[in-house]
């Protein structure tokens, strides 16, 4: 194991990486920029370093302030989080030439899976089905409105190098591709640095279905079940769920064995999560690959019982999974919502400033990973999470009622959050029923 890593990020997941550090026996340093300067959990890692201003360019995105970070502090590897440098296979190769180790997978996996359209055909090499799109990057939107012509409209913009929803656009017809194309690479360079688009069928009512992998040196992979993210606003998840209601055990069985095959097929090590579209049909079409931990992670860890922050350090530090694929089993169901600093009843705008009252919710089988607290500044230069609410109860029916306490005991004053329409999403017939798909959130509210 390591003696001293560097988690390369902020917020809630940094405060993860440093517990589960602590629980290894494992000093961590930790950098910030000027924004967080006050953040609470600096005070728990061994070692806090500046790395520049608020600006993530200038700091979190810096790639050399963050190699020089490492080497002044003498540590071993680094931990990403998501977001950032997460999936930024330039600086996983950076960290190798300059011998540090990178907790998580190597470059060429990341570059492989890291395009979409290379993801795409190493998906039907492995024989998993994708949705009917662009077999490379589209070069304009002439071309783009030609092969939307092909396919039928809807269509659906994406990054090729992109995640998280940034750079994505759904198009009803030829005038709307045409503006959606220019945004889509305007924010893909941004965001990504890198503008290509590819094209794929809009799969309308379709559900969000995830699979979470890990994968030792040796090439033993094992799948940790599923995870239904199919609510959602703007691509952006808002609850996430695991058992995802409503699915055969053949359909999640096939849907996980799909996920270990294309983990093997692109040599993958580490945590990973394979990305799923399911149609009414429950016909499953692979979407995309993140190598990286997940937000979501936490519903996972909980009906498994199985600690992904530390199995990802323990297998970069070249541990072998002491696991097999019939010891993991999905106990009770696991709920997730994402409290964020927005305003749902203003186009769900980003609210920054002072966090005077957080008062959290607690009690038997609730989870709160949250680095805020009383006197807590949200600063507008980054996401807008405040932190993931997580309850675990031996059914769903009990997980939901434990998550309608848990977010009516939640106070966060005076920013705006999520937690009034989490709430009203829990309550939903719809919800309730297990009948919900990527559009609810946008016909609804």
């Amino acid at each position: 194991m390591f003696s001293r890593i560097l988690i390369a990020n902020r917020g809630e997941i940094a405060l993860r990486i440093i517990r589960a550090c602590r629980e290894l026996g494992v000093q961590c340093v930790v950098v910030y920029s000027e924004a967080d300067r006050h953040a609470h959990y600096l005070s728990l890692a061994d070692e806090a370093i500046c790395i520049g201003p608020a600006d993530p360019a200038e700091s979190y995105l810096n790639i050399p302030r963050i190699i020089s970070a490492a080497e002044i502090s003498n540590v071993e590897a680094i931990h990403p989080g998501y977001g950032f440098l997460a999936e930024n296979a330039h600086f996983v190769e950076i960290c190798r030439d300059c011998k540090i180790n990178f907790i998580g997978p190597a470059p060429e996996s990341m570059h492989l899976l890291g395009d979409k359209v290379q993801a795409r055909k190493l998906a039907e090499k492995s024989k998993v089905a994708v949705v009917p799109g662009s077999d490379k990057a589209v070069a304009n939107e002439d071309e783009a409105a030609q092969l939307a012509e092909k396919i039928g409209y809807p269509v659906i913009i994406k990054a090729a190098a992109g995640g998280g929803g940034r750079g994505m656009r759904i198009a009803h017809n030829e005038m709307s591709l045409r503006v959606a194309f220019h945004s889509a690479e305007t924010e893909a360079s941004s965001a990504f640095k890198n503008a290509d688009l590819y094209l794929e069928k809009y799969l309308e009512q379709s559900r969000h279905v995830e699979v979470q992998v890990l994968a030792d040196h040796t090439g033993n992979t094992l799948h940790l079940w599923e995870r239904d993210c199919s609510l959602q606003r703007r691509h952006q998840k808002l609850v996430e769920e695991t058992p995802s209601p409503g699915l055969s055990t053949e359909v999640r069985q096939e849907l996980c064995k799909a996920a270990v095959r294309l983990a093997k097929a692109a040599g993958y090590i580490n945590a990973g999560t394979f990305e799923f579209l399911l149609d009414k049909n429950n016909k499953f079409y692979f979407s995309e690959a993140n190598t990286r931990i997940q937000v979501e992670h936490p519903i996972t860890e909980m009906v498994t019982g199985i600690d992904l922050v530390q199995w990802q350090l323990r297998i970069a530090a070249g541990e072998n999974l002491k696991l097999r694929q019939k010891d993991i089993r999905q106990q009770g169901s696991a709920i997730e919502c994402r409290i964020n600093a927005e305003d749902p009843a203003n186009d769900f705008a980003p609210c920054s400033g002072c966090i005077d009252r957080f008062i959290p919710p607690g009690g038997f089988g609730v989870r709160l990973d949250s680095h805020v607290y009383p006197g807590y500044r949200i600063s507008p230069h980054y996401d807008s999470l405040i932190g993931k609410l997580v309850v675990h109860k031996k059914t769903r029916a009990e997980a939901i009622a434990c998550m309608k306490r848990a977010l009516q005991e939640f106070e966060v004053g005076p920013v705006k959050t999520t937690i009034g329409l989490c709430r009203e999403i829990l309550t939903h017939r719809q919800f309730v029923k297990g009948k919900v798909d990527t559009g609810f959130i946008e016909r609804t509210w």
